[in-house]
């Protein structure tokens, strides 16, 4: 706890029983060898045979579900935002080998504002993670510097332009290499990227994200407004108030819709012709179950 707190992330070993990641691996593989690939997936510009991210994996399998609930992983969620949990969404990042796609700097919070901070993201290797295979990297102690822009021309870019630039020292960049198994957990407000694999391994990684139950989003726009439905309280009770937070967050209000961080990072969705919200509550749902959100 104390290293989350300082550094705004930690590295935890052990959390899950011998065979789990192994089903998890064995269902991903399943999944991926789906010729209907594209219903399930996002796939890679460079190769649409191969998936970069899967939606919504605790919707398609038990075995997804099973981890997001275990009991000792959401112990160790419960003591960094509270005993009160609830699960907000799930996705699952495959970066396959030579063309797993670059996830620029970026801070989850900038993506989904809440009315407080206790907002967790939990990154589970399912294959041994490494620089070589691009690892999860981590700018330590960023979350303490604040919501950084993520703007561009005036709207929502859903990245850091550079990290020099808005102030974090490039030194604090950290490689959360880890075996398979290994759990990442992210402040909201910490800095973190992935470079593209271009190792001839892959570096898939399950993401259950939780908030604390009186946590609630203050942004309801067309790529965030998705996970409310799902939104499953895991332990304790449902909040009966939001708590809230001095601050002013500014919201990611994008120059056109947009249903995936890649897709907003590399703007393609400028190129999609689809419209611009037309206010902070416009909605539209997309194929996919749960919405788009962030983490590398």
């Amino acid at each position: 706890m104390k290293s989350f707190r300082e550094n705004g992330f930690c590295v935890v070993a052990g959390i899950f029983e011998n065979g789990v990641i192994d089903k998890a691996r064995a269902v991903v593989d399943a999944l991926l060898a789906d010729p209907s690939l594209s219903d399930v997936a996002e796939t890679e510009p460079e190769d649409a045979t191969k998936a970069r991210r899967i939606w919504a994996p605790t919707a398609r399998n038990e075995v997804f579900a099973d981890i997001a609930e275990h009991p000792r992983l959401i112990d160790a969620v419960a003591q960094l935002i509270g005993d009160d949990v609830v699960l907000q969404y799930s996705k699952l990042n495959v970066k396959p080998p030579q063309v797993g796609s670059v996830v620029e700097w970026h801070q989850d919070f900038a993506y989904y504002p809440h009315t407080n901070q206790d907002l967790l993201a939990s990154l589970i290797y399912l294959d041994d993670a490494t620089r070589e295979n691009a690892c999860l990297r981590v700018a330590a102690g960023s979350h303490r510097q604040g919501l950084l822009s993520h703007e561009k021309d005036g709207y929502f870019a859903g990245k850091i332009s550079s990290l020099k630039d808005v102030g974090v020292d490039e030194s604090t960049v950290v490689d959360c290499e880890g075996p398979a198994g290994s759990v990442v957990f992210l402040h909201p407000l910490v800095a973190h990227s992935s470079e593209k694999n271009l190792s001839d391994m892959y570096r898939r990684v399950f993401i259950p994200a939780y908030r604390a139950a009186d946590a609630f989003p203050i942004y309801y726009g067309p790529h965030a407004a998705h996970n409310e439905p799902n939104a499953k309280l895991l332990r304790g009770k449902p909040a009966k108030a939001a708590r809230t937070e001095g601050g002013v967050w500014p919201l990611p209000v994008a120059a056109a819709e947009f249903n995936s961080l890649y897709e907003i990072q590399e703007g393609s969705h400028l190129q999609s012709g689809r419209k611009a919200p037309t206010g902070y509550f416009a909605h539209e749902t997309p194929a996919e179950p749960e919405a788009e959100t962030a983490s590398a």
